[in-house]
């Protein structure tokens, strides 16, 4: 048995599975996250262990006989979160997350520093990614810098935890704008335009490497045997793709969860940074991926619910039944949006409302608007060179049959129901622990899960998605200027 654990924005999942057949069982439990200021997002890294001990003390109570039979454990995790320690290894203040927009100033920065520089990292310095967020901490909490020892990503807090070992994995190392992608090793011409210390970098290992051993106290206090290895895993991404299969050459996906990324697999390193397309390292040895990435996924929809007082799928319900022609039109930039426009002051917004207005047919604007952020995905990735006809779907948006649906039609692209297509990178984390204890092979990792449904492009509503499309594009370049701070007057 298999232990993947995918330390997420929202929660953390755990999963128990053998190297081949069904999961045996799942569990979560949801973290809290802060947003202290505008633009900010923060975790404490601690939160992120208490929910590990108690998502894995629930799927031990789950499954006790599979839970005893645990052989080893890979890890998954959101990627970009600068988690900075001190010389006691312990964090100096909370994580600043991937979907923190408070750095863009010091990209602009890096780039002056290193002007090529995303040609090298995969894609041009944004907001969400680690190198510039230390950039900050330097201008704006120079006490915090002064301290810094070491720099980890959020997972790999956890493998501190599990192990004592100070390591990462070449996916998730690739958002962190200080890995040269092509040579997969840490750059120092990048640390050095991010005013980083490379000594302060955690060891590099491929996905399916051993990167330590669980240690005596993190045994203990999981219930599972002492020196269990712990595989590299990868950055979400990598370890969603891992999970369905997408790691040969032209194997695509779109993955809807707190975030969303149109990816697709590439057995070259192919950056092109002046698309915003992401070209990243792959959690398998000798792949790379490129990868189009929103930072509201799915989220726009969990948002919605809260705030109308319906669940999700009542909301899904009220708007199966909307008139199209009554549906407004709906930004879900809630916390800015990275692919195509790297925008971290652009938000959320309601065009078109009328008093006749239902809470079905905002729902059915909030579902299109998902929908028209992967179109605009999908359109980064051709002009890189990257056009696909069919994908797979993963992630907790996958549920919804009107989701996937408006999916097909506004990309004009078969989508591709798994079974499991919900369980995501904590089962992707679990193959590369099996790789990594030879009971996979590299090879195993290609194959596909069984297809539970197909949903193709009606061609009258991908015509009618296409003209909606257009203005919501529209939308977005009329209300751009006035989320700027100096249009805005702040």
């Amino acid at each position: 048995m298999f232990l993947g654990i995918d330390i997420g924005t929202s929660a953390v999942k755990v999963i128990v599975a053998p190297a081949s057949g069904d999961i045996v069982t799942t569990a979560s439990v949801s973290l809290p996250i802060s947003s202290p200021h505008s633009l900010w997002s923060e975790q404490a890294p601690d939160d992120w262990w208490t929910a590990t001990k108690a998502a894995c003390a629930e799927a031990r109570s789950n499954a006790p006989e599979a839970w005893s039979k645990i052989a080893a454990i890979g890890l998954s995790g959101q990627m970009h979160g600068a988690t900075v320690l001190g010389a006691d290894r312990r964090p100096l203040r909370p994580a600043i997350l991937w979907n923190d927009g408070r750095a863009f100033a010091e990209c602009a920065v890096m780039a002056e520093n290193f002007p090529d520089h995303g040609r090298f990292a995969g894609v041009p310095a944004m907001p969400g990614f680690t190198a510039p967020k230390i950039l900050w901490l330097r201008d704006h909490e120079p006490d915090t810098y002064a301290a810094i020892a070491h720099i980890l990503l959020p997972k790999d807090y956890i493998r501190l935890q599990l192990t004592g070992e100070l390591a990462t994995d070449m996916a998730d190392a690739a958002g962190t704008l200080w890995l040269d992608e092509a040579e997969r090793k840490w750059s120092t011409t990048l640390c050095e335009a991010s005013a980083t210390d490379p000594a302060w970098l955690p060891t590099l290992y491929e996905g399916t490497e051993e990167s330590g051993r669980l240690n005596g106290e993190a045994a203990e206090t999981l219930g599972l045997g002492k020196n269990i290895p712990v595989a590299a895993g990868g950055g979400d991404a990598a370890t969603g793709a891992v999970g369905i299969g997408a790691v040969k050459s032209g194997d695509a996906f779109l993955s809807l969860g707190t975030s969303g990324q149109f990816f697709i697999a590439d057995e070259t390193y192919r950056p092109n940074p002046e698309s915003y397309v992401h070209a990243f390292a792959h959690a398998v040895p000798d792949r790379w991926f490129r990868m189009g990435v929103m930072l509201n996924g799915a989220s726009p929809l969990a948002w919605f619910s809260s705030v109308s007082g319906a669940d999700i799928p009542t909301l899904l319900a009220e708007a199966q039944e909307a008139r199209a022609d009554r549906v407004p039109l709906f930004l879900p930039y809630l916390t800015g949006e990275r692919s195509p426009h790297n925008d971290p002051y652009i938000r959320g917004t309601f065009s078109g409302l009328e008093t006749s207005t239902t809470r079905g047919e905002m729902a059915r604007a909030v579902i299109d608007a998902i929908a028209y952020c992967f179109r605009d995905a999908r359109d980064s990735l051709a002009a890189a060179g990257g056009v696909v006809d069919r994908a797979m779907a993963i992630g907790g948006g996958t549920r919804s049959d009107l989701v996937l649906q408006t999916l097909s039609d506004a990309l004009d692209l078969t989508l591709v129901r798994t079974v499991g297509a919900d369980t995501g990178p904590a089962y992707g984390a679990a193959r590369l622990a099996a790789v990594m204890t030879g009971d996979l092979s590299l090879d195993d990792l290609a194959e596909k899960p069984a297809t539970k449904s197909t949903f193709q492009p009606r061609a009258d509503e991908t015509s009618r998605h296409a003209e909606r499309h257009k203005r919501y594009q529209a939308l977005y370049r009329a209300l751009a200027p006035l989320a700027r701070p100096e249009e805005a007057g702040h």
